[in-house]
């Protein structure tokens, strides 16, 4: 690859936006380590009882707690993806002998259904572990 990656292009198909490729890598990463870490510490604090409060509300042996668990997990694994198909597509954009940019239209849709069905579903998660709060009560 060049030493600019282009990451954006115009309605021709010409560059519009470039990056140079050491800050477009480290960028990436960085952005991996954060995003996983964001989505790591909540079940970690949560498992490790590190968190009181969630604890309380989460207690070791309710169901609404391995959902939860599996719902951060997953979640990871969403914004993984994610990230993926973006470095995918800026190499599409870059070396177009192997895959055309065009390709990743399906995942340009599939990434925002993913990510409003994860946050519909920890909502659901909530709103389920409030009714069991309540019946408790």
């Amino acid at each position: 690859m060049t030493d600019q990656l282009t990451y954006r292009l115009g309605e021709s198909g010409e560059t519009v936006s470039t990056i140079e490729k050491n800050s477009f890598f480290y960028a990436m990463i960085a952005a991996f380590v954060l995003l996983n870490a964001f989505t790591i510490l909540p079940p970690k604090l949560l498992e490790t009882k590190t968190s009181k409060r969630l604890h309380r509300v989460f207690p070791v042996g309710d169901n609404y707690r391995d959902y939860l668990l599996a719902w951060f997990y997953s979640f990871g694994g969403v914004i993984n993806f994610s990230l993926a198909v973006v470095v995918l597509y800026i190499h599409s954009i870059n070396n177009q002998q192997e895959i055309t940019p065009d390709n990743f239209s399906f995942f340009f849709y599939l990434i925002p259904v993913l990510l409003v069905i994860w946050i519909i579903a920890l909502f659901l998660l909530f709103a389920g572990k409030a009714k069991q709060l309540q019946k408790g009560s």
